[in-house]
């Protein structure tokens, strides 16, 4: 049976070998996306600065999500981890591919069932998508247009890296970012800071947002890990 036509025209990039990019490039066709395609995640990166794509499918034994992550054109593009399409992972290799940021993990699914989730996907992040702002049911209202945030109806006074950190962290909420992800987020990849500096804005950020910074609600601490942004207390 043929896959329906999707009304969208979200561009999807395709990380994948040769072979399996065949394999799958008619059925995103057919499902009415635009599709770019890359052999590794050099090149994806190369193509996400001609046009960034609304979802990323890349095979996981050839692409390093950390890398993708980095890159400010793909930091709030959905990444789809595509493991074996006849083969179940092993658990730890699922959750290794989130921690590295993968928004989903897909492994021993048919094309189709492929499909219906990249469908999701992209509906749910067109409903989420305000480029204008970001918000949180919990009452944090970040304007990126006037650079301010709101707590609880409440203008809140943050430098400049306390901004750009509650962004990263609400741009993917209940994502877990390592120490060393954020610091490559905010202050850039080649800029030598110690971690220590990171515990310091955050425990201000704290201060300016949680109602009891000493039992935070809503950046919380993921012991040997890093910070995550959670989304109902």
């Amino acid at each position: 049976m043929a896959i329906s036509i999707a009304a969208s025209k979200d561009t999807i990039l395709l990380i994948a070998h040769h072979e399996r990019t065949l394999s799958l490039q008619n059925s995103f066709k057919e499902a009415g996306y635009e599709l770019l395609t890359a052999p590794n995640d050099s090149a994806a990166i190369d193509a996400a600065q001609h046009m960034t794509p609304s979802l990323v499918v890349a095979d996981r034994h050839i692409c390093n999500f950390e890398k993708l992550r980095m890159q400010k054109a793909l930091q709030a593009v959905p990444i789809l981890s595509l493991g074996p399409l006849d083969l179940k992972c092993a658990e730890e290799e699922c959750l290794d591919d989130y921690n590295r940021g993968a928004d989903l993990v897909l492994c021993n699914q048919t094309t189709k069932e492929l499909i219906a989730q990249v469908r999701a996907i992209l509906r749910r992040k067109a409903v989420d998508d305000k480029p204008a702002a970001l918000c949180l049911p919990s009452g944090i209202h970040l304007d990126l247009d006037r650079h301010e945030v709101w707590v609880n109806g409440k203008l809140v006074e943050l430098t400049p890296k306390q901004f750009q950190i509650l962004r990263y962290l609400l741009v993917s909420p209940s994502r877990v970012f390592s120490r060393q992800q954020l610091l490559d987020c905010v202050w850039g990849k080649d800029y030598m800071i110690d971690e220590h500096a990171l515990d310091v804005h955050i425990h201000s950020l704290r201060k300016k947002i949680e109602q009891n910074p000493a039992k935070p609600k809503f950046i919380v601490t993921v012991r040997g890990v890093g910070y995550k942004l959670r989304v109902a207390s």
